[in-house]
């Protein structure tokens, strides 16, 4: 199988990945970096004060670094969404919704120390606690949207940017398998996107049979499951 460097731009990076092999457009391609901040995969953020396991979300970390540094040298964008809302939480939903329920018993907006020395508040815009894990941190050029639904399409500008960018090709990463990542996969597919979801590269908390489930549901519905290792041999190493 003949595979392009990723060094110029419109050639083709043939990806090993199920159901098949799936051809990713550098010229038109994106990598989507899903809610990777502190409250979710940061030690102090909300998860793991609430006791929750955040280790397999530390797990995505270092491959998602290695694909956001080789997307780069490849002058593929990066795209980081962040999941957060206003400090009165009135973007959370109506009283009684369903995203205001679930964020509401979460804790989403309690103030809470930062490890940083801050007060932060959780899942609060502007705090400690939406930014990015910075091992990941975003670079100058990089685009980063705030989303207060679980998909990164809901009432945010993602489709426009991507369409300014004149992408096709969706190199999705993040957190959680089975929550804000698939729902953002399913609605890149319904707006005929090319999800290539990266499984290495995101995580899931409620448990693996969850994460597993998502990556079935993709590959045959959705779009294609590589590992990042696919991807990085793909782009020339």
């Amino acid at each position: 199988m003949h595979q392009e460097t990723a060094s110029a731009a419109g050639r083709l990076a043939v990806v090993e990945a199920r159901p098949g092999p799936v051809e990713v457009d550098l010229a038109a391609a994106a990598v989507v970096v899903v809610d990777m901040q502190n409250d979710f995969a940061a030690k102090g953020g909300g998860n793991d004060l609430a006791g929750i396991d955040i280790s397999v979300l530390r797990a995505a970390i270092a491959p998602t670094a290695r694909v956001l540094a080789a997307a780069r040298r490849a002058g593929v964008p990066v795209v980081y969404l962040r999941h957060e809302y206003l400090p009165d939480l009135s973007d959370m939903g109506p009283l009684g919704s369903k995203n205001q329920l679930i964020h509401t018993a979460a804790g989403v907006g309690r103030r809470v120390p930062a490890p940083d020395g801050s007060v932060g508040r959780i899942l609060v815009r502007g705090t400690w606690n939406t930014e990015i894990v910075p091992e990941l941190a975003p670079e100058p050029g990089d685009t980063v949207l705030s989303k207060t639904r679980f998909s990164g399409f809901h009432a945010t500008g993602l489709d426009a940017a991507l369409r300014r960018l004149g992408v096709r090709d969706l190199l999705v990463t993040g957190c959680t398998t089975s929550v804000c990542l698939e729902s953002t996969v399913r609605d890149a597919m319904f707006r005929d996107y090319r999800p290539l979801v990266l499984a290495d590269c995101t995580g899931e908390i409620q448990g693996e049979e969850h994460h597993e489930s998502t990556l079935v549901l993709v590959e045959r519905l959705f779009g294609w499951v590589a590992r990042s290792a696919d991807l990085l041999r793909a782009l020339g190493g």
